[in-house]
Formats: C-alpha cells, structure tokens, sequence
C-alpha cells in the first residue's frame, strides 16, 4: 500500500491520467453532460445533484480522501498533448472499493467520451493504470463487471487479458432495473505482486 498522498498522475502515448483538483469540476460536469446519452443506460443510478458544479467539487475533493483513506483511486483521462489545467475530460477510470488484508483487491470501472471511441484509447489508458494499481498500490487483483451486450467492454478487457469468471444474474440495478453482469478479473504479474504469488 502507498502512503504517498500525493494527487496521481500518469501518462501513456495520447494521454494523461490525472486525478483533478475540485476546480476542475466544470471540465468534470462538461464531460458527463456531453455523455448522458452514452453511459447513462449503462450506469447504476446517480444523485439528484449528479449534473451540478457542486456535486463535482465536492466529489473532486472527495477523491484525494478517498485515495489518502485508501478506499479509491479516481482518475480522468486527458488529452497529452493539451495543457493539464485546460484540457478536456474524454473518460474517467476508477478502481474502488479497496479490500486489503488476505485478498487485496478492487473493482475497476471506466467509461469514455463517445466522440473518442474505436480509436484504442480505453486500452491505452487501462494498461497503466492497471500497471500503477499492480506495482505502487500493491493489488493483488483487479476485478471488472460488464452487461453481456457491451461488447465494446468485453474486447476492452479481453485485450488486457482480463479472465471471464462467471456470470451474475440480477447483479445491479442499472436504469432501475436489475441486471446480469459478465464478471472478469486480472491478477497481477508475479513481478508486480509483493506477495510473490
């Protein structure tokens, strides 16, 4: 586990993976209006206040507890070659729900601006941040969950070896509707994994 409170920030070939600071919570806001049509039918129910500036600011400033509480890391892709204090959210990528102990784990979750699909950049930014998860985080175990149809996901994941274990019926509720999931998970390389395993 990192002690290290320090905002996260890695970069691969196109982009940045950042966590933001709340005032970049207009960039945040811009990114999930532009998108509502896209993720939303694929995403558990949001707050009331999801679509508001005070929603992200305080979610922005969340994040580093999180991260400091060793509960999450949040982090949102960003153009590389545009400034970090301008550019413009195009996805975000999320490990949460931190388990320690015996298992040490966490559930991945992702999604990107349409307008930037079907051009490898999920991939890109999930190799990292996978590879930062495994080696500064010390996981053991990355776990991601998809609807069967979402086969843009599935290729996502399959391309990053991640193991199809099973699948959920009635998994979670997505667009108040219970909802099969496909589960998967990636285990880190033994170079990668402190324990050894």
């Amino acid at each position: 586990m990192s002690t290290d409170t320090t905002p996260v920030l890695l970069t691969t070939d196109r982009l940045h993976l950042a966590m933001l600071p709340p005032d970049a919570a207009g960039r945040v806001l811009a990114y999930h209006q532009v998108n509502e049509e896209h993720l939303g039918p694929v995403s558990p129910a949001r707050p009331p206040t999801f679509f508001t500036l005070m929603y992200w600011r305080t979610r922005l400033a969340q994040d580093r507890e999180d991260l400091r509480n060793d509960l999450a890391l949040r982090l949102y892709l960003l153009p590389r070659e545009q400034p970090l204090s301008s550019a413009p959210i195009i996805g975000t990528v999320s490990f949460t729900n931190i388990r320690r102990g015996p298992l040490q784990a966490c559930e991945l979750g992702y999604g990107l601006d349409f307008r930037y699909e079907g051009k490898g950049m999920m991939t890109e930014a999930l190799r990292t941040a996978c590879a930062h998860v495994f080696s500064a985080m010390g996981m053991h175990r990355i776990q991601a969950n998809h609807l069967p149809e979402n086969l843009r996901s599935a290729a996502v994941l399959r391309r990053l070896n991640f193991a199809v274990e099973g699948y959920a019926r009635d998994y979670l509720m997505i667009n108040g509707q219970w909802r099969d999931h496909v589960l998967t998970s990636l285990v880190a390389p033994r170079d990668s994994d402190p324990s050894g395993e």
